[in-house]
């Protein structure tokens, strides 16, 4: 059977397809990179706005167009608010609840396809070449799926269900098969990963970081998402390994106090930012990343002004800005004063141009240093090399990113990819930094 795999939405959603994927090769399915060779068409949707949604059902639908042939399956967050609604779009065979999605193999291997052709394939090597395929430089893994906070614009919880973990040995394991695998860069995610564990595992995350580092030889380990009022401050003591990613994301929100008690989020602007200064005191050069929303219900001008002072006195290197999205079912979506779109547009245009400008800031401290660059991508291009003779040359230039998460651009007619080099930081650009191989 030929399967096709695609996703919207969050790391939490790429760790998951990026699962499968290895999974379905394992099993010895064929996993195609285009819908219209696929006999199975699996899309991870995503609703954390109304954007998300949007975007999930037109992806089904253009998978449907480009191949009528083949069978639909959904699964995620918007397969898993609204499945009779997503049941309706064309050549959708199968919902698979978030609840079931980490057996989504099973589900389908124990779904009755109509489908002519459902052989298998037997040998081993093609089961390697097919995984190898997929290969890529950095791999996610999921630790923890669920949250059980109550903010009143999310519909996470809805869709994702409680808090869960998964075993540590279970997870280390996975770690070292994927190093053994290749991949230079691990990446640890979940919806909130400072809550891994139970009620039992105290300091959980920090005793699993502690075991990656200690029992596997990954190359490069970076956590995501962790909640700003969860985060152990201990854990931080862990960045003496230098395989630690200088990089941690501490969701925001809003940098006004009274937003942040409409949304329900458990600290106040002070105490962020306190986090984020015993992070920088701990590890010197840390990436601190954020999400912040605008046009929450209620945000007046003046607790907009607020929100956006505070964003840019914290320095951040990266900022992910959203307008207020209205989930239904969410305490939000019934909230009075809701913000007009015309205005919620003008304040996510101010804030993310305050954002592009700290992550230049954050960027330009490091032209002229010497980076640890992990390259992921190539793109063949052509570049004039003497002026006066028109002489023309075919270079590359690779892309990549520092372990504290700075993009970076090279030129090198050499084989980069997957690997780890030195890169001497010349220049910025508009998405990161021009860098010369050292």
């Amino acid at each position: 059977m030929k399967i096709f795999l695609n996703t919207l939405g969050c790391k939490l959603n790429e760790s998951e397809l990026e699962a499968w994927t290895r999974r379905f090769a394992a099993d010895g399915y064929e996993i195609v990179n285009d819908e219209r060779d696929a006999d199975v068409c699996v899309v991870n949707t995503c609703a954390i706005t109304h954007v998300a949604a949007r975007k999930s059902r037109q992806m089904a639908r253009q998978i449907a167009r480009a191949n009528p042939n083949a069978r639909i399956v959904l699964t995620g967050c918007y397969a898993d608010v609204a499945p009779d609604e997503a049941r309706k779009l064309p050549n959708v065979a199968l919902i698979v609840p978030n609840a079931d999605k980490d057996d989504l193999p099973l589900q389908i291997s124990n779904f009755k396809f109509q489908i002519a052709d459902c052989s298998q394939f037997e040998d081993p090597n093609l089961k390697s070449e097919i995984l190898n395929l997929k290969l890529k430089t950095r791999a996610f893994v999921k630790i923890q799926d669920g949250c059980n906070m109550s903010c009143t614009y999310c519909i996470i919880p809805t869709a994702r269900g409680k808090e869960r973990s998964r075993a540590r040995a279970e997870i280390v394991a996975e770690v070292k098969s994927l190093v053994d695998a290749g991949y230079q860069e691990i990446i640890l995610t979940g919806v909130q990963i400072s809550v891994y564990g139970d009620a039992n595992w105290k300091f959980a995350l920090r005793d699993l970081v502690a075991a990656i580092l200690a029992e596997t030889n990954v190359p490069r380990l970076r956590l995501t998402s962790i909640a700003p009022w969860d985060l152990d401050l201990q854990l931080l003591d862990l960045w003496r390994d230098a395989r630690l990613c200088r990089h941690l994301h501490l969701s925001l929100q809003s940098g006004s106090d009274a937003i942040l008690r409409a949304m329900r989020r458990p600290y106040s602007t002070a105490q962020f930012a306190r986090v984020v200064e015993s992070a920088r005191a701990k590890i010197p050069d840390v990436a601190i990343t954020t999400d912040v929303i605008v046009g929450f219900p209620g945000e007046s001008d003046a607790e907009f002004e607020q929100s956006r002072a505070f964003v840019e006195a914290m320095q951040f290197s990266r900022v992910h800005v959203f307008p207020y999205s209205i989930r239904t079912g969410t305490p939000a979506a019934t909230m009075q004063n809701q913000v007009a779109d015309a205005v919620k547009e003008s304040r996510a245009k101010q804030m993310q141009t305050h954002a592009d400008a700290s992550a230049r800031a954050f960027a330009q401290k490091f032209v002229g240093r010497t980076m640890d660059v992990l390259w992921e991508s190539v793109n063949s291009q052509q570049s004039t090399v003497n002026s006066e003779q028109s002489t023309v040359n075919s270079q590359q230039m690779w892309a990549g990113y520092t372990d504290n998460y700075i993009r970076v651009h090279a030129d090198s007619d050499a084989n980069l990819a997957n690997r780890i080099t030195r890169a001497r930081i010349i220049t910025i650009n508009g998405d990161g930094v021009n860098a010369v191989i050292a």
